[in-house]
């Protein structure tokens, strides 16, 4: 047993020192959000030298008189550790590896208490292990691990291989982190913040090929990011070095390597959803060059990559056949300068414009053929990127780091039938031929430029055991944006039966419907243009202390400051002093570096998105022209005829009484004195090293989502009833909003009002019957509030791992988990509405009115395992395994208990549902999750790679991988309306799947690198 013991401590020992992990009081070491750090343990006024063979890179600092060294901001690579005294080496020189976001702890000789270490010989690459001088959660992947396993070449990809990390399962995708909705993220490149600010549900993105290593925040991050409640994800670029590189992939997903969809039928046996005849296919080739332009000075990387993407796809139905074809060429370099051994700068651009275009052919599905081509449509998105960064190590204490960059994203979808073609729509009430009316189904075109100009400066000063970082973040953030109605002058054509004689409701006068004509014709002009601004600057300060040689504690305050402004300048949404305090600990037990204990609170804001500016607080021109309407006129275009109203005579003037063009009085539409909405979070965590290989965690997370953003109709207050009439609001629901108002009944709105919207701000009313024209009569009875928002997520983490060896390395988490509240955030994913920050929750107050129970991102069960095996040294095989339980179903209904009102509700109508009296009928709760869950859902990705080593450093690789290898095709989201309309029946299509996994999918990648 005392055999067994010995061996065991001198394991342990040679982990310490060969992985990095002792602490022995080392100050923490934070890294920013491209770089790495180590520190460590040495003698006293020992010179430590960090220095890399790569890229010549050397920097020396001198220990503290605790033995206390730091190398902060150093860039992700391989170094060697070397220290010495008096002329003497300390200890043994060691192989370091600096990971992104991470500090990796090296303790050279110690101190005298443990001399003998020294004649431990240290030898390979250290990797971090045990962080013990961080207390966030994160999960970091590296080029070359995900070389080794099935993973497909997306960042959405990477960031699931962490736990409590999900894609999300509306048809707008994005990622869901620890409960959160997809539209609460931020994703970095080399420190330049990428996220789409337009709704916060996407970001700009490069190849696979193009990036080092990547870092998944998903809880406890420190001070130095924010404007999310959700997750991080933080990506570092490949670099060039002293040596000359240079390579080529190819990447091959053939049509005929994707297994077809299925189709999907109603209980009444009607097609509803073809995806047999989807098909995705694409071809890449990826070409890259690197090395020193001045040896040990300057060094460059360079890639070029070529993309044919040709997916096909029919519409729901089956009748038109859309065949794309994008031809996108993506560019990226990075440029480092290493000016001095005490100065670094980078330079990192990329493009990822991209352009597709569609042709759109009828289709007969019966016989798998192929009609005429009736329309093109082209989209444009992404743009150029760049980020220049500084890096100066101004003293032996104290180092900065500074960046300027620009991130562009476009977006403009619209179809040659855009410009050719009006829409033509009816009330339903008046005859049209057996055709289609006018020849497009689009109903807006939108085009979109997004500029993000961002700086910040972050420094670190060591003083004794402190170490405080601190620095400032700005962000302006710029939507250029248009939105039109498609056809030739942009009008929209609506025709309303009706008899000679009859009035139209033409604010202008002269609406009265002409004898020898049926009807009138409504031209709409509806436009919205303008520039769109908003701002988000921030200053943080934080202090770590090493209060003992094994605890660290850190705090930390972050001030963010939001600023959103209309089409004409003005600020719309402004919020500042939003202190975000940010507390944890990590407690190396052993005093080894192989057992932490730790944990964190913190508050995070999130900023809001640009669409709300956008849409609500623009130059708006809606203009009206009325017409009498003269019958149908049959048309052709490209062999497709089609109906168009004959325009009689102008009936009045023009109306632009609902927006002429200009930014009106936005007071009455927005909170004057609005809060933040904000998250607290709480983890505790624990981890520990089995061996050398081996380690393990566990941890508890807690999160509360405090507040929402969102638009509520205000339709009566306390001052003058349902005379008190206001609008549409951007407020915070069931909390005191301050807007713009009439405060003296006389129906003019002349000042500041204050309406309780827990209490008060819906005008109820019940409705007692229909009078001669078949109108409601209503009878007003009083006022109501809104509820609270509120979400929480609670989870418990487990996960295992074992290092790669070149024999194997596996990973495994088990996530348990609960997500509960009222308010999925600024997105719904059950009802698959994406317009962040204008859902429908708060419309009124019955939307959300018992709607509490499990959100649509509570998972029970998540379970996670990926692997590698190395069969020989040139075959391997990999695997990635998912296994998610299902997402909870609701019944939504129409219509409540309490008044008229029958909107999208929480409450489902049982009996005298077809009563025009609203106080007839009867109605139940149907609260969220009610009608079971979605089934679980597995996905199983497998690999095999071949290499083969040519001459001295050439190698080829190639590695087959399949995605969803048995083909799973399960539900991944269904129709949740139990009732659509207010009557006796329901939804026939309730329950029906709308969104299923991806089929299976087979990928051949092949690469030379020299």
């Amino acid at each position: 047993m005392g055999s067994s013991n010995h061996k065991f401590r001198r394991t342990v020992l040679c982990v310490a020192l060969g992985a990095g992990l002792l602490s022995m009081g080392a100050p923490a070491a934070y890294a920013g959000s491209n770089d790495g750090s180590v520190v460590g343990h040495t003698a006293a006024g020992a010179v430590i030298t960090v220095h890399s063979a790569d890229n010549g890179f050397t920097r020396s600092v001198t220990a503290d008189d605790k033995g206390n060294y730091r190398f902060p901001f150093l860039p992700v690579g391989t170094y060697t550790l070397e220290g010495s005294k008096g002329g003497a080496p300390v200890g043994q020189p060691v192989n370091v590896t600096v990971s992104l976001g991470n500090a990796t702890t090296v303790n050279l000789g110690a101190a005298a208490a443990t001399t003998t270490l020294e004649t431990v010989n240290v030898s390979g690459s250290i990797l971090p292990g045990v962080d013990v001088t961080s207390t966030e959660s994160a999960t970091n992947v590296t080029r070359e691990q995900l070389a080794r396993i099935p993973v497909d070449q997306n960042i959405t990809s990477v960031a699931v291989l962490a736990p409590g990390v999900n894609k999300g399962i509306a048809g707008f995708g994005g990622i869901s982190f620890g409960g959160s909705s997809v539209a609460e993220n931020s994703f970095y490149i080399n420190g330049l913040n990428v996220t789409d600010f337009y709704n916060r549900n996407g970001f700009s993105s490069a190849p696979f090929a193009f990036y080092q290593e990547f870092q998944v925040k998903t809880g406890g991050y420190s001070v130095e990011f924010g404007r999310t409640t959700g997750g991080v994800i933080n990506a570092v670029t490949r670099s060039g070095t002293n040596e000359f590189k240079f390579g080529a992939e190819i990447t091959a997903e053939p049509a005929d390597w994707h297994s077809a969809g299925d189709n999907h039928y109603r209980k009444n046996g009607d097609l509803y959803l073809v995806s047999s005849e989807d098909r995705d296919s694409l071809f890449k080739t990826n070409v890259y060059a690197s090395g020193p332009i001045v040896k040990d000075k300057l060094f460059f990387f360079a890639m070029y990559e070529a993309r044919a993407e040709t997916p096909r796809n029919t519409d729901d139905l089956g009748q038109t056949m859309t065949r794309n074809n994008a031809h996108p060429g993506f560019w990226g370099t990075k440029v480092d300068w290493h000016i001095n051994d005490s100065n670094l700068l980078e330079f990192m651009a990329f493009s990822d414009k991209d352009s597709n275009v569609g042709s759109v052919y009828n289709y007969d599905l019966a016989s798998h053929t192929r009609g005429s081509k009736t329309d093109e449509i082209y989209t444009d998105n992404g743009g150029r990127n760049w980020a220049l960064t500084g890096t100066s190590y101004l003293t032996n204490n104290l180092s900065m780091k500074l960046m300027y960059g620009r991130n562009e994203r476009e977006a403009f979808n619209r179809a040659l039938s855009d410009l050719e073609c009006n829409h033509v729509g009816t009330d339903g009430n008046i005859a049209t031929p057996d055709m289609a009316l006018g020849c497009t189904t689009s109903t807006s075109v939108a085009h979109r430029n997004d500029v993000r100009k961002q700086a910040r400066a972050d420094f670190e000063w060591t003083l004794g055991d402190h170490l405080v970082r601190f620095g400032f973040d700005h962000e302006t953030n710029t939507s250029g944006y248009d939105r039109y109605y498609p056809g030739p002058d942009a009008i929209y054509y609506t025709v309303y039966a009706g008899n000679p004689g009859d009035s139209i409701s033409n604010p202008n006068g002269g609406g009265v419907i002409p004898p020898g004509y049926t009807g009138y014709v409504r031209a709409r002009r509806y436009e919205i243009n303008g520039t769109f601004e908003s701002t988000n600057s921030a200053y943080y300060v934080e202090d770590n202390w090493q209060v003992t040689p094994n605890l660290l504690l850190n705090a930390g305050l972050r001030d963010d400051g939001f600023d959103n402004k209309d089409g004409s300048g003005r600020s719309y949404i402004k919020m500042d002093n939003m202190i975000a305090p940010r507390l944890g600990f990590s407690w190396d037990m052993k005093g080894d570096g192989t057992t932490k204990l730790f944990g964190n609170l913190g508050r995070y804001y999130l900023p809001v998105a640009n669409v709300i500016n956008i849409k609500q607080a623009g130059g708006l021109l809606d203009q009206r022209t009325y017409y009498a309407f003269g019958g149908w006129e049959t048309k052709n275009r490209d062999g497709n005829e089609y109906a168009m109203p004959i325009l009689g005579p102008q009936l009045g003037g023009v109306d632009t009484s609902q927006g002429d063009g200009t930014v009106g009085d936005l007071r009455s539409e927005v909170d004057h004195d609005m809060d933040q909405v904000y998250q607290d979070e709480a983890i505790l965590g624990f981890q520990q090293m089995l061996d050398d290989k081996w380690s393990w965690g566990v941890s508890g997370t807690y999160r509360r989502l405090h507040n929402a953003i969102d638009d509520m109709e205000i339709s009566a207050t306390a001052q003058c009833g349902e005379n008190g009439y206001i609008g549409w609001v951007m407020a915070n629901p069931g909390s005191k909003v301050q807007v713009w108002g009439d405060t003296n009944c006389d129906g003019t709105p002349d000042g500041y009002l204050t309406v309780d919207t827990s209490k008060e701000g819906w005008a109820m009313y019940r409705q007692d019957g229909v009078d001669a024209n078949g109108d409601p009569v209503l009878t007003y009875i009083g006022q109501r509030g809104w509820v609270k928002p509120k979400r929480t997520y609670t989870a418990v983490e487990f996960q295992i791992d074992r290092a790669w060896d070149e024999k194997w390395a596996f990973n495994a988490s088990y996530t348990l988990s609960w997500s509960r509240g009222n308010a999925e955030g600024p997105v719904n994913s059950d009802t698959n509405f994406d317009d962040t920050g204008r859902t429908e929750n708060f419309d009124d107050p019955w939307v959300n009115f018992g709607g509490d129970g499990y959100l649509p991102n509570d998972r029970r069960h998540q379970l996670k395992l990926r692997g590698t095996y190395a069969l020989t040294p040139h075959w391997l095989i990999g695997a990635d395994v998912q296994a998610l339980s299902g997402t909870p179903i609701t019944g939504f209904g129409v219509g409540n208990p309490f008044d008229y009102s029958n909107y999208h509700s929480y409450y489902i109508c049982v009996q005298n549902c077809s009563s025009t009296n609203s106080a007839d009928r009867v109605y139940v709760n149907s609260p969220r999750g009610k009608y079971g869950r979605t089934p679980w859902t597995y996905n199983i990705g497998a690999s095999v790679t071949y290499l083969l080593p040519i001459g001295d450093k050439g190698r080829f690789k190639a590695k087959l991988a399949v995605y969803n290898l048995l083909n799973s095709k399960r539900t991944l989201n269904v129709d949740q309306d139990l009732q659509t309309t207010i009557g006796d029946s329901t939804n026939q299509n309730f329950g029906s799947p709308i969104s299923f996994q991806a089929p299976r999918f087979t990928q051949l990648t092949l690469s030379m690198d020299f």
